[in-house]
């Protein structure tokens, strides 16, 4: 009743009527400004500030993207003179004030629901139960209000802000272009022998933190726009910014996930590369042949046998594979125990001495999303999570084929991200294998896309 009375009322005022209130409230937060800051840079902001509010009113769906790639690639960290200005906090009450305008006020965001929100909404639901019973809740509750109900929220928002043609050549040319800053800083710390682990993998923003300090999530961040950018290279009559944003990123992409000697993120590039292989060579065999080769010799110019740990130095199972097995058990072993719930979201690593049979005085993550979904949220949650994951490969793949099938002309920008989606969907779940992606926002990025495809094709493809 309250929001739909302000409404009636602010609907009510006449133009002249509206200006003047928001002069006289603009006056009024000056005057208060200069009372506690009489400084003239403080009159200039709040004078920008209406300018400011329009922008993000008139454009939801740019503030939204913004706030999900600076949270995602972390671009506040790779670089670092941003880090201090809050850029992500900013961008995400942007966000979510646009959103509660236009969704409960201007009524010009119009939500829709399709069976893949269910299934997400179903496994938040499952996450936050968790919470509720961590073995150690205020690990969970940290993670989650710092960054998980971030995805949750922001993942219903791509999907139902992601309307138009404009909307998905955005978010790929943005989610490339983002791409290429984060690979180029990686590519200049190889050069440089800065923010290196185990003397030869490269990585981001360690010496602060930063999560891209881990080069297997490095690997992960560079391997999710390497499809945006394959398939904003392969489609010529995108645009020629866009085509060339492509061109530059894939080697740029390619050399920088090198860089990170990961194997999960070698096995997702892999596989990215090998979905637009595999559409477009008619000769199966001679696909099969290349992909053979390619893959020996990416091995070998990755470096990884020179790994410290993982290398051809050690011999049998490496140290790597083993921590690998080790993890994975301890994770089996915290379902068995916490079969519904599992021991809340992020609590795998704190929980790694109770439940691993081997222990060399450190706890360790669990590399691997599969088990880190099954530790973290048990057998239920992970039976509802491969059943999402199923079922966003198959609406990519029904999306994709329709909009490459239909009689009508389909947007060439809508083509390209169903056909990275579809890629980049393949990719991740690849490289869920070794990498640990979960809870992280590439999945329900590539979610959140896939059900404004779905709905897109629904709505405009006959």
């Amino acid at each position: 009743m309250p929001v739909k009375w302000i409404k009636e009322k602010f609907n009510a005022l006449s133009l002249p009527s509206v200006s003047i209130l928001i002069t006289l409230i603009l006056i009024g937060i000056i005057t208060l400004g200069w009372r506690f800051m009489p400084n003239p840079a403080v009159a200039v902001a709040i004078g920008l500030l209406p300018l400011g509010i329009l922008f993000v009113l008139r454009y939801p769906f740019q503030m939204v993207m913004l706030f999900v790639v600076f949270s995602f690639f972390r671009l506040h960290e790779v670089f670092q003179p941003l880090y201090s200005l809050k850029i992500p906090l900013l961008l995400s009450l942007a966000s979510l004030g646009a959103l509660v305008w236009h969704i409960g006020l201007t009524k010009k965001i119009k939500p829709y629901w399709e069976k893949e929100l269910t299934w997400l909404l179903v496994f938040f639901a499952l996450v936050v139960l968790g919470v509720i019973m961590a073995s150690n809740r205020a690990i969970a509750i940290a993670y989650f209000k710092g960054i998980y109900w971030k995805i949750a929220v922001m993942t219903f928002a791509i999907a139902w802000l992601t309307r138009e043609e404009n909307h998905f050549a955005f978010s790929a040319k943005l989610i490339t272009f983002s791409g290429i800053c984060t690979g180029l800083t990686a590519l200049y710390n190889q050069a440089n022998g800065l923010e290196m682990v185990e003397e030869t993998r490269v990585t981001i923003g360690r010496s602060i933190g930063s999560v891209l300090g881990d080069p297997n999530d490095l690997a992960l961040v560079l391997m999710f726009p390497a499809a945006f950018a394959i398939a904003l290279a392969l489609n010529k009559s995108i645009g020629k910014t866009a085509q060339f944003l492509g061109l530059i990123g894939i080697p740029i992409l390619f050399m920088a996930i090198l860089a990170t000697q990961s194997r999960g993120g070698l096995l997702g590039i892999l596989t990215v590369f090998g979905i637009f292989g595999y559409r477009r060579i008619k000769s199966k065999a001679l696909f099969m042949l290349i992909g053979i080769v390619a893959a020996a010799i990416l091995y070998v110019v990755a470096g990884i046998s020179d790994r410290s740990s993982g290398g051809a130095a050690e011999e049998g199972i490496d140290a790597s594979a083993m921590g690998r097995l080790y993890a994975w058990e301890a994770a089996f072993k915290m379902a068995l125990h916490n079969p519904l719930t599992g021991v809340g979201i992020d609590n795998f690593y704190s929980n790694y001495y109770y439940y691993s049979p081997h222990w060399d005085g450190l706890n360790h993550a669990v590399h691997s999303t599969w088990f880190g979904v099954l530790a973290e949220t048990g057998f239920l949650g992970l039976i509802i999570f491969i059943i999402l994951i199923s079922l966003m490969i198959k609406t990519a793949y029904t999306a994709l084929i329709k909009i490459e099938s239909a009689k009508e002309a389909v947007p060439v920008a809508v083509k390209a991200v169903a056909q990275a989606v579809f890629a980049g969907m393949l990719g991740t779940i690849v490289s869920a294998t070794f990498l640990t992606q979960g809870f992280t926002w590439p999945i329900y990025i590539l979610a959140a896309l896939v059900v404004a495809l779905s709905h897109w094709v629904r709505t405009h493809i006959k």
